[in-house]
């Protein structure tokens, strides 16, 4: 699926079905991997999770799971252990996945008490950010585009999951990007440094931490403190505080 894609480590591409769109509130109900490994062989997985809260009718209408659908699952705390070693060591592509389904996935694990299985040699690929600086549309009108067929199992996490692999392989072919999973993750990243992966910093061409958002926007973290504890008290995700933490400590400069 992927014939051209140089692999020095294992590539999991995943989506997620939640029960809503708050990344820092809503919970996981379906998880679907397409984990690539450096040999040429792959595996497809997908799990359900009770998520503990009720799946509101508005997240239902889109994917069509229902509370009862998931209510003998485990919790993803349950499996959070697991499903962290599996995506250990490995780099991360999916369909909006830098936007959504990462920063999600990190909230679940912090919440579970699980060590993140993210670290500074992970790469991320985002067909979305290829496909919104080349195309600007979704996943569907993106597999009409690159792969001309209709995607008809939308919005559920395997067939997205799927969906996007193709896309991301057919970017590769049509723009000619190099295929190496290093080269795609600067071009999804736009050569930033990853922070905090609610992406509220980033690192500035000297290397310092720098605000991404509000009217501190490129402006060095250290410099505004009071900020920096005002966004602890704030609806930012648990990873991002961890960070603000870290920064605050000396401990991430």
């Amino acid at each position: 699926m992927l014939p051209n894609l140089t692999l020095q480590r294992p590539l999991i591409f995943f989506d997620t079905e939640t029960t809503g769109v708050d990344r820092i509130n809503d919970r996981i109900i379906e998880l679907s991997v397409c984990k690539f490994f450096p040999d040429g062989t792959k595996e497809v997985k997908t799990v359900r999770f009770n998520p503990t809260i009720p799946i509101p009718p508005e997240a239902t209408m889109v994917h069509g799971i229902r509370d009862i659908d998931v209510a003998d699952e485990p919790t993803f705390a349950q499996e959070a252990a697991s499903i962290s070693s599996y995506f250990k060591d490995s780099d991360i592509g999916g369909f909006n996945s830098t936007g959504f389904d990462v920063p999600i996935i990190v909230e679940e694990f912090l919440r579970a008490g699980v060590p993140l299985p993210f670290n500074d040699d992970t790469k991320f690929v985002d067909a979305m950010r290829i496909y919104h600086m080349m195309e600007k549309r979704d996943l569907t009108a993106a597999y009409k585009f690159y792969c001309q067929k209709d995607h008809d199992g939308a919005h559920g996490a395997e067939a997205d999951t799927l969906a996007s692999v193709e896309v991301f392989a057919a970017q590769i072919e049509k723009y000619g990007l190099e295929a190496n999973v290093e080269s795609l993750h600067d071009i999804c990243n736009q050569g930033n440094t990853i922070i905090d992966y609610e992406r509220k910093f980033a690192r500035n061409e000297y290397g310092d931490i720098v605000f991404t958002f509000g009217k501190n926007i490129g402006k060095k973290a250290l410099n505004d403190p009071s900020y920096l504890q005002w966004m602890l008290t704030g609806k930012f995700s648990h990873h991002t505080k961890l960070c603000i933490n870290k920064i605050l400590s000396g401990e991430l400069k």
